[in-house]
């Protein structure tokens, strides 16, 4: 008797949609309880509900979710200080190749254009891969389409003006934003961002990548932004954290600041525990001020 066949590897598309559906649930925008359903899901990512299935197969299969029959996907509590499961792709995701070529500007290594035939010989990903990339990347602003073939890396932050001008604005807002009257913290999730800085602190410097402090970073400030409970600069710091993600790479690469950045995470995070967010919103001035001058 011939034995069952093995299921097929995930797709990239598939791994790519559990990670973000994952993050939703990590930063509760995706609560413990909450029944997941494929049309609703495939309606914000734009996609097939096939793919979401696949994604949702992931997840159970992580633990962060479970299928109960004739009731669908249900959201799973998540255990205090739980590491996060790694969800793995036989080949690199849109997300993947998207940090990759970041990565590889930055380092210099992508001279000329990006042209799409080159990058999938380059990574030995699929078109199909390259091109949600690339979107993604111009839907960012990081890259524009050439006048003639391929596409082009904007300057964005990459000048010392513009990285002022970024500087500056994010002091007034996300200051502004632990002051807000509808400012709402989390403590579960101030208790995981606390663990996730200490547990960075512990790892030596050569085990730290760029995009690893990058998105910690970016999970930092945007927590802050959402716990303001103003929309809007949510969005705005969302946007900027894009903008400058270019620059924060090379910043990584040039001064390493992110151990004492990290510690002023740690310091924002205590005074916000404690319930003085004066004090917050002033050791967070100091933080950026203090990355302004080190760029």
């Amino acid at each position: 008797m011939p034995s069952p066949a093995s299921p097929a590897p995930p797709t990239s598309l598939q791994v790519d949609l559990a990670r973000r559906i994952a993050q939703l649930i990590y930063t509760r925008d995706i609560q413990a309880g909450d029944h997941l359903s494929e049309e609703p899901l495939a309606r914000q990512f734009q996609v097939s509900r096939t793919p979401i299935r696949g994604a949702l197969r992931l997840l159970a299969d992580k633990g962060l979710i479970t299928y109960h029959p004739n009731r669908g996907y249900r959201v799973n509590a998540l255990p205090a200080n739980a590491p996060r499961p790694r969800i793995e792709s036989q080949e690199p995701t849109p997300d993947e190749l998207y940090r990759r070529l970041l990565d590889d500007h930055v380092a210099r290594q992508l001279p000329g254009p990006l042209i799409e035939r080159e990058l999938g010989q380059r990574y030995g990903v699929t078109r199909s891969t390259i091109t949600k990339s690339l979107l993604r990347m111009s839907a960012d602003g990081l890259i524009e389409k050439r006048k003639g073939y391929g596409w082009q890396f904007v300057p964005s932050l990459e000048s010392p003006y513009a990285l002022a001008e970024s500087y500056r604005f994010r002091i007034a807002v996300e200051c502004a934003g632990l002051l807000e009257p509808e400012f709402r913290t989390d403590d579960a999730e101030l208790e995981r961002m606390r663990t996730a800085h200490e547990q960075l602190l512990t790892r030596p410097g050569a085990a730290i990548s760029a995009t690893d402090f990058f998105a910690l970073n970016t999970a930092f400030h945007e927590m802050l932004a959402r716990f303001s409970g103003n929309r809007f600069i949510l969005q705005a710091i969302q946007q900027q954290n894009q903008l400058r993600r270019l620059e924060e790479h090379a910043a990584f690469y040039r001064d390493a600041r992110f151990v004492a950045s990290s510690q002023e995470h740690l310091q924002i995070i205590a005074a916000l525990k404690a319930g003085d967010r004066d004090w917050a919103a002033q050791l967070l001035r100091h933080h950026l001020k203090t990355s302004l001058q080190a760029s």
